[in-house]
């Protein structure tokens, strides 16, 4: 596992931690039971949990808004883990992962900032129009 933080909602992590809680509950716990409840752990030490703050920036918790500069479409969405839609079912948005092409070029950058990352479509080039903290 890695010790990279992890942003989630406080749904999310009440989920993980009821998952935790019925694993060790478990008398005799077989070996993927063992191994799950250390991936829980560690994903729970790992949650940062709150709101972000709303500073432009593109980071994990941030509503995104961008537009595809080839088409002028845009989109919105939430940047962070693709888990989040399974372990949170009010989540009533999108949720781009971080480590995806998207996620990976627009995470650490501004409002205004524009970034070209390539899509299994081919190169895109997209404009950054707006961050809000999800809560």
């Amino acid at each position: 596992m890695t010790s990279e933080k992890i942003w989630m909602t406080l749904a999310a992590r009440e989920r993980l931690e009821a998952e935790l809680a019925e694993c060790e509950a478990v008398a005799e716990p077989s070996n993927a039971v063992v191994v799950r409840a250390r991936e829980l752990r560690e994903l729970l030490r790992n949650a940062v949990v709150g709101q972000m703050p709303d500073d432009g920036l593109v980071e994990p918790g941030m509503i995104v808004t961008i537009r595809f500069d080839s088409d002028g479409s845009e989109t919105t969405f939430l940047l962070g883990s693709r888990t989040l839609s399974e372990l949170d079912s009010s989540l009533e948005i999108d949720v781009y992962s971080p480590t995806s092409p998207l996620g990976t070029a627009i995470n650490g950058h501004y409002v205004g900032d524009a970034v070209t990352f390539v899509a299994p479509s081919g190169e895109q080039r997209i404009s950054i129009l707006a961050t809000e903290p999800f809560n």
